[in-house]
């Protein structure tokens, strides 16, 4: 019937030694989407799955429903059970999947996707603790280990755990726009998407007795996007000297204060791009860029587009 949502189906591959935690988020956040995704579960042989708690997990599905999905999910295991060569029922269970499908790896199931070639000269993804030895077993993948998830065409990798619900809420907000994607994330009650990359995450020396940290600095500038932040403004908030500063705020957030400031100036334009009818020149003065043509240079740079095809893609989307 003309007008009707299509929904599109994702499958997820449980293998053995599951995470049960990443197993279940592409359940819940497209499974709040307002009924544009039908989420089943399978794993190679149909049958249960042991997970890496003290429980095993029963599936409905086999393999063969691998073939019918639009997204394909393969959910993170325990590093031990990753062998170096993929057994024969995972590259079978792989070869099922179409070949426009999307495909998507949690956590450590980048190995998974890696092992079987399909991450070969594309850009990924995984967690912190383990990025050594993916670099090892696998150099022709070029691995990002600084951020929270990649998407590279039909391929997207994310790092530890809940890095699978920030690329879920890609994955919604690049189908159906933000507005969308923000709806899912307020039920969910996680956030749309977070700042930063896994360098927050990553253990760190604790800090000395009554050190002072940059988030309420970060909350500040965030109320001030529209005017001229420098890392002096910034370090004289922070009452820290600019080196202390700097060092600490890295330490924090995995970036520098300059490049997340641009970061998020970026992250408001594109939300003033979805839900307003401001000119670029406008949004440009609201966010802190100087010019249309600065904030045209850093939107291009940060995700590939120009303001207005942005805006095109996902008001109509969010539409």
């Amino acid at each position: 019937m003309r007008g009707e949502q299509r929904v599109e189906r994702v499958v997820v591959l449980a293998l053995d030694g599951v995470y049960p935690f990443e197993l279940g988020i592409p359940s819940r956040i497209f499974g709040a989407a307002d009924g544009r995704y039908e989420v089943l579960t399978c794993s190679v042989d149909g049958r249960p799955v042991r997970s890496c708690a003290d429980f095993t997990i029963g599936v409905e599905h086999g393999p063969e429903i691998l073939a019918t999905a639009d997204t394909v999910v393969v959910a993170s295991m325990t590093p031990s059970r990753i062998p170096a060569e993929l057994p024969p029922e995972v590259s079978d269970a792989l070869a099922r999947i179409r070949p426009d499908a999307r495909i998507v790896s949690i956590c450590t199931a980048a190995f998974v996707l890696a092992a079987a070639g399909l991450l070969d000269g594309r850009k990924a993804t995984t967690h912190w603790q383990v990025t050594d030895a993916f670099r090892r077993r696998y150099p022709q993948v070029d691995l990002d280990p600084d951020v929270l998830f990649v998407a590279d065409g039909r391929i997207l990798t994310s790092a530890g755990a809940a890095s699978g619900v920030d690329v879920c809420l890609h994955i919604v907000r690049t189908d159906h726009g933000s507005e969308l994607a923000n709806s899912v994330a307020r039920r969910c009650v996680v956030p749309p998407f977070r700042d930063g990359g896994q360098a927050q995450y990553i253990e760190q020396p604790v800090p000395e007795n009554g050190a002072a940290g940059t988030a309420a600095t970060r909350a500040w500038a965030l109320e001030r996007l529209d005017e001229p932040l420098t890392l002096t403004d910034l370090a004289a908030h922070a009452r820290m000297s600019l080196r202390t500063f700097a060092r600490r705020f890295n330490d924090e957030v995995g970036m520098s204060p300059g490049r997340w400031i641009v970061q998020q100036r970026v992250a408001r334009a594109r939300h003033l791009l979805e839900s307003s009818d401001l000119s670029v020149d406008q949004i440009a003065g609201h966010v802190g860029f100087a010019t249309g043509a600065s904030l045209r240079q850093h939107l291009h740079a940060a995700i590939g587009v120009s303001p207005q095809t942005y805006r095109r893609t996902f008001r109509t989307a969010a539409r």
